[in-house]
């Protein structure tokens, strides 16, 4: 199976889930035109509240399809968008690509930043999603599978179908960690 587009997403009020589109336009170096996470700087309110002249590493959340296939998220029977993810992607394992990673989507290129972390919102959209959201690697690590986060390098239109062509960054590779 080729990497691909299963959905795209966006909305304008920082609410949890977001609103199912045709497409979506990305701006260099702001996130997605119309999306309340777009802009230079951040926009997660958690993160405005610490320091808002940091720069917006959030600027797209992408989210691998294969995580509603796992048994322990299976059973909350998300749909594309619930979580919040921007683009919502099938045949890459997102999860497992270095930090710096860059992905060509139509004409568009993102810079993958790292892991978005699975929080407290996750629960209180659905009792038990953040619990589920967390694995455990085979060293005891923490795996966060609520997806990762980029930058967006060339702007431009990402449509459900698009291929998705990979990049990675030259070596050595560093980890993702949680952004």
């Amino acid at each position: 199976m080729h990497a691909m587009v299963v959905s795209v997403a966006a909305s304008p009020g920082h609410g949890f889930s977001k609103a199912i589109c045709d497409v979506i336009l990305l701006v260099a170096g702001e996130g997605v035109a119309g999306d309340a996470h777009r802009g230079v700087t951040v926009r997660h309110r958690s993160r405005v509240a610490i320091d808002p002249h940091q720069p917006n590493l959030r600027q797209v959340h992408l989210l691998h399809a294969e995580v509603f296939d796992d048994p322990a998220v299976k059973e909350f029977g998300l749909k594309p968008g619930e979580i919040g993810e921007n683009i919502l992607t099938r045949g890459i394992m997102l999860l497992d690509l270095p930090r710096g990673t860059r992905l060509a989507i139509g004409d568009t290129v993102l810079e993958l930043t790292g892991l978005r972390n699975p929080c407290r919102q996750l629960d209180d959209h659905r009792r038990g999603l953040t619990k589920a959201m967390i694995g455990r690697a085979d060293d005891g690590g923490i795996i966060r599978k609520s997806g990762v986060m980029a930058i967006v390098v060339t702007g431009g239109s990402i449509r459900p179908g698009d291929a998705i062509a990979v990049t990675l960054p030259p070596l050595p590779h560093l980890p993702m960690e949680r952004v």
